[in-house]
Order: C-alpha cells, then structure tokens, then sequence
C-alpha cells in the first residue's frame, strides 16, 4: 500500500530460493474467521485514505455498502517502540473531524460492516521486536479501538515485522478486545512465499485468531506459485497459484482474501480487471475459468477479495466494488 496510491515496487522479484508451502495442522475448534464468515459471509475490504493522494477523498459515511470490510490507512509509530497512533486529517480531508469520522464508523458498523485500523502501509515503520514492544502495541492499539470504536487491525508492516512479537502482540490485543477481534493482513507477495518468511509464519502461528489474509497480488514482479512454477503478475494463474500456497499451509479457505488495485493508478504493477479476480475466485472455490494452473480440486468459498483503495475506485465509478460485490455477494 501507498499514502502516494503507488507503492513501491519490488521489482522484478523472481524468487527462486522459496520452499515449497507445506500442510500445517488446522487450528482446533471454530476460528474468528470462520464464525465471521458465518454471520457475515465473504468479505470485501477496502482501504480508505485517511490523507489526499490526486484519488478522491470521502467522509466514511460516502464508502458503499458493498464494502463491508473498510481498512482506515493508516496508523504511525507513537514515537514510542511498539506503540501506534491515529487522528483525522482534517486539513487533507476538507475539515473532516475526528468526531464526525468517529459517528460515521458507528453508523457503518450499525449496518453490520466492519472497520479496522490499518498500520504501517508504504511509509509507516512500526517495530514491534521485544516484549516490550509487543505490551506498548497491544496497549496503544486497544486504546484507539476505544477511542474510534475499531473492529479490530489490519497488519500492513512493509519493512519487515518479527513473527514471535508480533504474534505476542496481537494476542495481548486480543486478551483485552475479546473474541470479536478481528485481524487482518495484507502481507507483499515476497513475504508468503514460505517458511522462512515472518509473516507466512505469523499467519500460521496466529490462524486460530485471524480473520483473512489479503495479500497484495501486485507491485512484484513474478513470483514463485505453490507448484514452484513461476507466475507472472497481471494474471489469474498469478492469484490462483499464491492463493494456493496459503490455502495449503494450515489456513481455512475463509482466512485467505485475494487483494488488487482498484485502478492502474493505484499501483506500480500488476493491475487486473475485475474480471480477472472473478475468475480467480471461479478457480479456487469451483476449479473453473482457470488458466494454466488449476487446484488439484476446488477449495469452496475463499474469504473474499480486497482493493487499493476505494478512494481509487471511486475514481472509476467504483467498478471495482460493484463487479466483487455482485460476485461475493456484498452488495
């Protein structure tokens, strides 16, 4: 993700040394996904900009009722190691208040949505790498749930995070906000494409807790698919064959989100129409409309789809959203 709407681009990321994804066992007893996903059915997130960036900007009360999922971008480091913080820029937003914000985040979730803080995204640096770190975290983002009235956060760290920490923090938070929690990730490709990387293991170690994974399917490059073939961005076999890797590591199909720019001004590369991510889902959940790579067999409903942003969607009448939210069934 991108305060600038163009993250930074990996380049070209041809990753030859990944191990292949590997089965873990599946966490015992119903997840927090898997009882969200039975109140709300799938998900579509979307990132709503909390700053001005040559998009549109909006009032939360103006995002559509198809997204019931909205990702606030972005909470920062307090200055202190660990913590984060979060207010309304009201100067970027045309006066938008902190009062006014947190109003309309209680009428959206009074429709049944969601909204969650995310943190970091290209320009944020949050460390969380000692205990420490990990009770400031938990304490500083349970006193914005508060404040706000979060559903929960979006883990959006793309300088590097620390597995063990991490999921020290995260469980602190949810110790204290309740089995409500809802955590999301939108983890870069390079970072799931195995066991050596720190968020594909803090996805694994946190499964019992997390809502979805929304990994940002662009800015990459070529990557690595869970048949070790290599896959070009800007393809459903892109999404279809990374998709594969975290459905076949321990998560639950519901856990696994595939996320995409909304327009090809929101990213560097690797933008796809929507029909493209249609038919990814197709794939993965029936083992149809795929391309080369197809799932040995279909996984059944996924958790649903993510964009960047709807600040961008919007700029395009808000295509993204409609044709996900006609396919998940959100709107």
């Amino acid at each position: 993700m991108s305060t600038l709407g163009v993250a930074a681009a990996a380049g070209p990321a041809f990753f030859s040394g990944a191990e292949p994804a590997s089965a873990a066992p599946a966490a015992q007893g119903e997840s927090a996904a898997q009882a969200e996903t039975a109140a709300q059915g799938q998900w579509l997130t979307g990132y709503w900009h909390n700053f001005s960036n040559g998009s549109t900007t909006m009032p939360i009360s103006e995002v559509p009722s198809v997204y019931n999922m909205i990702a606030v971008a972005f909470a920062g480091n307090t200055g202190t190691p660990g913590g984060i913080t979060f207010d309304v820029a009201e100067g970027q937003l045309g006066g938008y208040t902190d009062q006014q914000f947190k109003s309309d985040v209680a009428a959206v979730q009074a429709e049944g949505r969601k909204v969650v803080l995310s943190i970091g995204g290209q320009n944020g640096h949050v460390d969380v790498t000692n205990a420490a770190q990990a009770t400031e975290f938990a304490n500083t983002a349970y006193g914005l749930m508060q404040e706000y009235g979060f559903d929960g956060v979006d883990i959006d760290l793309e300088h590097g995070i620390n597995a063990r920490y991490m999921e020290e923090a995260l469980r602190q938070l949810r110790a204290k906000a309740g089995s409500d929690l809802i955590i999301t990730m939108a983890p870069q490709t390079i970072n799931m494409q195995g066991p050596s990387h720190a968020y594909y293991q803090l996805t694994q170690n946190i499964s019992d807790i997390l809502t979805i994974v929304n990994m940002q399917y662009y800015n990459s490059g070529t990557m690595l698919g869970c048949d070790d073939q290599v896959y070009s961005q800007g393809t459903v076999d892109f999404l279809t064959a990374q998709a594969c890797i975290q459905l076949e590591m321990g998560l639950s199909p519901d856990q696994v989100g595939l996320g995409l720019p909304a327009t090809p001004a929101a990213a560097g590369g690797g933008y796809q129409p929507a029909g493209n991510v249609i038919d990814a889902l197709d794939c993965l959940e029936q083992g149809r409309n795929c391309g080369s790579f197809t799932p040995s067999e279909p996984y059944g409903p996924i958790g649903g789809a993510m964009t960047w942003s709807i600040n961008w969607d919007a700029t395009n009448g808000y295509a993204f959203a409609d044709a996900l939210g006609a396919r998940l069934g959100t709107g």
